[in-house]
């Protein structure tokens, strides 16, 4: 027996309209690249990434969504990032300028509907350690959002 569920990704409040939307279209790839993912993930360093990813092998892509230059301009963290992950792209929607986006990491550009990647990220292999660590966050806070999931209906 197929059972659908009634819940729905709804706009929490904590990024801006333009940002859920990207957050949707990078979800939308992630899935069509046959990884799995998971928005505003807490990592072990206590900071938390817009969009997780993680690949059939065990590889794990952050993506951190930029809304805007101003967005760009007052994050100081996003380096740090890429002690959590195998490759670290930025998202952005198609009205902002690629050309002011650091070359440090992969470009995604998207909108409600996909994304695509537009510049592919370095792959750095993250520790065997911290792999481990983020792989049981990802399960875990997977497990919690499904069963909240099943205890609203």
């Amino acid at each position: 027996m197929h059972v659908r569920s009634k819940a729905r990704v709804r706009h929490d409040g904590r990024q801006s309209e333009t940002a859920f939307r990207i957050a949707r279209g990078v979800g939308r790839l992630l899935r069509d690249l046959k990884f799995s993912s998971i928005a505003e993930l807490d990592l072990p360093n206590g900071r938390r990434a817009d969009v997780v990813g993680l690949g059939g092998d065990g590889t794990f892509v952050i993506i951190e969504i930029k809304s805007s230059p101003e967005d760009l301009r007052t994050d100081k963290k996003w380096r740090e990032y890429r002690l959590h992950c195998d490759r670290l792209y930025f998202a952005i929607s198609d009205s902002m300028s690629e050309l002011i986006m650091p070359e440090e990491a992969g470009l995604i550009v998207a909108d409600t509907y996909g994304a695509a990647i537009v510049r592919e990220a370095e792959t750095h292999r993250i520790a065997s350690t911290t792999r481990r660590a983020l792989t049981l966050r990802f399960a875990q806070t997977a497990a919690n959002r499904l069963r909240r999931i099943y205890d609203s209906t």
